[in-house]
C-alpha cells in the first residue's frame, strides 16, 4: 500500500479509525503498508494541523495502536517519515508557528514562501528524522520511508530550482546536492542499526512541473542514486505519474527498472497501477476506472523491479488485492476522489 496523505489526525494525533483503516488493509492481503506522510519533530514541518506526527507522546501512542492492529491482521508496516519543506499555505488558513524552511526558502523557482535553513538547522532537521526512525523501530514497526520525493524538503535540496545555497549542501550538480539526503540516511541508519529495512521514495517530476527531471540522463541518475544507496538505503520506491513510462529514451525500463539496474538495489514501483487515469486527475476530481494489470506484471517477471506499490484502488477498496487475488476482477470498483473525504469510505 502506497502512501497517501489522508489528514485525519487532529493536531497530528492518530485516532481509531486510522487503526482501522490500516489493520483493514492488512487484514486483506496488502503484504506491506506505507503509511501516509508523518512529520518529523521540527516547528514548520507540515502546513496541515491534521497531518499525523510522528513525536510526541499521543502521537507516538497512536502510531503504536496502529502497528500492533497491523500485526494482529497478519501485516507489515513501515511509517513514511516526512518534513515537507518549504509550503504554500493551507487553505484552512492554518499556519505553522514559525515560518516554512527550506535549502533556500523557495518551494519552486521564483516563488519564496519560508526561511532559508541555518547549518543549525540542517543539523537539528537530520537529528529529527533519525529520532522519527528510531521511535517507529521502537514501536514495532517493521521498516521506514524517508520521504524524498514530489517537492518536499529533501527533494527541495536535491533541485536546483530551489536549492541556491553555495555552501555544503548546495551544488552545482545533481550529485552534490545529494549531501542533505545522504547525511539523512546516514543518521538514520546509525539510528536504526544494519537490520532494519530503509526505503527511500523519490521523484522526478515536481508537482509544479510534471515534465521535469532531475537526472536527465542514466549517468546522472546513477550519481544521484548511488551515494544513496551507499549511505544506507535498501529500497527505492520510485513515483511516477504512470508506471509503463520509460525514463530514458532507447529503453522501455522505468524508473524503478533503471534505478535497480543502476544501484543493485530492490525497487518499487509505483504510478496509476490498476487504475486508467493518474493521481493528478483524482485530484482535479476525475474519477478512475479499474484497468489491465497485464504490463505490470509483464515487466515484473522480467525482473525490472522487486514491489509494487498501490495507492488509489486500495485506498478506495480494503478487498482490492483480495479480490485481484481471487481473480474477482469483475467486482473492483475503480476510484472516486469522493474516497479522499473519509477513512471509512468502501
Amino acid at each position: 500500500m502506497a502512501p497517501m496523505t489522508r489528514a485525519f489526525s487532529p493536531n497530528g494525533v492518530p485516532t481509531d479509525d486510522v487503526v482501522s483503516y490500516y489493520s483493514s488493509r492488512a487484514a486483506n492481503d496488502v503484504g506491506l503498508i506505507l503509511s501516509e506522510g508523518t512529520v518529523i519533530n521540527r516547528p514548520s514541518a507540515s502546513n496541515d494541523a491534521n497531518v499525523p506526527h510522528f513525536y510526541g507522546e499521543q502521537s507516538l501512542a497512536g502510531w503504536k495502536k496502529v502497528i500492533d492492529g497491523v500485526h494482529a491482521a497478519g501485516g507489515k508496516m513501515g511509517p513514511q517519515i516526512w518534513h515537507m519543506g518549504v509550503m504554500d499555505n493551507h487553505h484552512s488558513g492554518w499556519l505553522p508557528p514559525v515560518p516554512f524552511e527550506g535549502p533556500s526558502g523557495l518551494n519552486r523557482p521564483d516563488f519564496n514562501n519560508g526561511s532559508t535553513m541555518t547549518e543549525k538547522d540542517i543539523e537539528a532537521t537530520i537529528s529529527a528524522f533519525g529520532q522519527a526512525a528510531a521511535d517507529a523501530k521502537a514501536a514495532g514497526f517493521d521498516c521506514v520511508e524517508i520521504h524524498g520525493a514530489h517537492g518536499y524538503l529533501i527533494d527541495q535540496f536535491f533541485w536546483e530550482g530551489t536549492n541556491q545555497r553555495t555552501d555544503i549542501y548546495g551544488g552545482k550538480t545533481l550529485a552534490e546536492r545529494t549531501r542533505f539526503a545522504v547525511s539523512v540516511i546516514k543518521e538514520i541508519r546509525k539510528r536504526v542499526g544494519e537490520d532494519f529495512a530503509i526505503i527511500m521514495r523519490l521523484s522526478q517530476f515536481k508537482p509544479s512541473d510534471y515534465d521535469y527531471k532531475l537526472a536527465k540522463t542514466a549517468n546522472e541518475m546513477e550519481a544521484w542514486l548511488q551515494p544513496l544507496a551507499d549511505a544506507g538505503v535498501d529500497i527505492f520506491h520510485c513515483s511516477q505519474r504512470r508506471f509503463w513510462q520509460p525514463e530514458f529514451e532507447g529503453s522501455d525500463l522505468n524508473f524503478a527498472g533503471w534505478a535497480k539496474k543502476l544501484t543493485g538495489k530492490a525497487t518499487i514501483t509505483v504510478g496509476s497501477v490498476g487504475l486508467s487515469g493518474d493521481f493528478f486527475g483524482a485530484f482535479a476530481g476525475e474519477n478512475s476506472e479499474p484497468s489491465s494489470l497485464d504490463e505490470l506484471i509483464r515487466r515484473m517477471d522480467r525482473g525490472d523491479f522487486d514491489l509494487v506499490a498501490v495507492g488509489r484502488p486500495i485506498l478506495a477498496d480494503p478487498h482490492w488485492v483480495t479480490k485481484i487475488k481471487n481473480g474477482q476482477t469483475d467486482q473492483l470498483i475503480g476510484f472516486s476522489p469522493e474516497a479522499l473525504g473519509s477513512l471509512t469510505w468502501v
